[in-house]
């Protein structure tokens, strides 16, 4: 602690030891428990301010947060302050005063000279009521994440255990504020990827459906102006198909970005998943689950979630089958989700387009469209989708993709 060496009498009778062991052990509990879910860290802050104010025997208190600029402490609560004070600390320059060199030291300090505070708010509380500050730095892996400030109304020294604890508790509470950081650009990402993804869904399903329907109406004007009425009667079906068809891609989109995977993960989404689909599809699903414990990011299991969901979709929709297996496997460094079905096979499911190029042989738009966004999910997460027939009839969609780690996935029981 840095601090003149006069005008500071021993401190008035504080608690025991003991007491301040058992409050610490407290404060330490609180804030481990607020470290995975709290969802309002600078409420948390504001919480704690009347603890660090108690512990250091002082009367008034303020806790600040870093700026997203990094250049300015923005006030978060305050305690014990007049309100024309308040008012005026609500954002200062990260390098003020004694707070500045509190950060710059990383370290709590303890000051008597608060002539900066008194310039920068013309009020006398600095003066008058206030004789000595506290500064204890919030900081988490080297980076400052904020400050509490802690207001005398006596000079007196900090005992050293006191000093201490202090800056345990800014360590936790640093490693908190960093764990929002994190936690709201992960949130941020992840709104990015998800509109990314739905964007490639559109232009891969509907946009492609309304392009052919383009192609198809300038074919129906043509018929038109030259009165041929097998023609028209042709291109007019055709477009008719396709306008069903992007109606029931657009209600499939909408259900599908409605129908998150479940937060609990990807092994339960996809247990609530084959669960329903007998009732959804008629269609009896056996789910084998032969991985005790996946290892993959956030990215990975929604991904493989859409995946499935997309194939099971396509089993419910178009392969008239009566049963179905989803399997999930570990295979070295790699996972294996499978979907068969005993349906009718690949006969115009997931059909390519004929040897023109367009798309009037197509009797099932989607099943193409749904085969090329799941290669796109995939390819995304270092996978890839194969689609076969099988020999005794059906139809088989995989996907193997990597595991996060250079362990093998943990086999369990089917």
């Amino acid at each position: 602690m840095n601090a003149p060496a006069t005008l500071r009498p021993a401190m008035p009778e504080v608690d025991s030891d003991e007491h301040t062991r058992l409050l610490a052990l407290d404060i330490f509990s609180a804030v481990s428990a607020s470290l995975a879910d709290e969802d309002d860290v600078e409420e948390l802050l504001g919480r704690f301010l009347g603890t660090m104010i108690k512990l250091a025997k002082a009367s008034a208190g303020a806790v600040r947060v870093v700026t997203a600029d990094g250049k300015h402490l923005r006030l978060v609560a305050a305690r014990g302050l007049p309100p024309e004070v308040v008012e005026r600390e609500r954002l200062v320059p990260i390098d003020c005063g004694q707070c500045g060199n509190a950060i710059a030291d990383n370290h709590s300090r303890y000051e008597i000279d608060l002539r900066d505070c008194a310039l920068r708010t013309h009020h006398a509380y600095f003066e008058r009521d206030c004789q000595a500050m506290v500064v204890v730095p919030l900081q988490h892996g080297g980076q400052l994440q904020g400050t509490y400030n802690l207001f005398m109304a006596e000079r007196f020294e900090l005992p050293e255990e006191v000093a201490l604890l202090f800056r345990s508790i800014s360590e936790h509470l640093g490693m908190a504020l960093e764990n929002a950081r994190l936690k709201r650009e992960n949130l941020r990402i992840t709104l990015m990827n998800e509109r990314q993804m739905m964007a490639a869904e559109v232009h891969d399903s509907l946009a492609q459906t309304l392009a052919y329907m383009k192609m198809r109406l300038a074919l129906l004007q043509d018929a038109l102006l030259d009165q041929s009425i097998e023609g028209a009667s042709k291109y007019a079906g055709d477009v008719g198909q396709a306008l069903d068809e992007a109606y029931t891609q657009l209600r499939e989109l909408l259900s599908q970005f409605r129908n998150r995977m479940d937060p609990m993960g990807l092994q339960e989404a996809l247990t609530r998943l084959a669960s329903g689909f007998q009732d959804r599809s008629g269609i009896a699903l056996e789910y084998c689950n032969r991985v005790a414990d996946l290892r993959l990011s956030v990215d990975q299991e929604a991904q493989v979630f859409f995946i499935v969901q997309e194939a099971l979709a396509n089993v419910g929709r178009h392969s008239e089958a009566t049963q179905a297996r989803l399997t999930l496997e570990g295979a070295g460094d790699h996972y294996v989700v499978t979907v068969d079905d005993n349906g009718r096979g690949g006969q115009g499911y997931f059909a390519i387009a004929n040897r023109t190029g367009g798309f009037e042989e197509h009797p099932h738009l989607r099943d193409h469209f749904g085969l090329s966004i799941m290669r796109e999910r995939a390819r995304l997460i270092g996978g890839r989708v194969e689609v076969a027939n099988l020999p005794a009839g059906g139809f088989r969609v995989r996907l193997t993709f990597p595991a996060i780690g250079p362990t093998n996935p943990t086999r369990g029981a089917a």
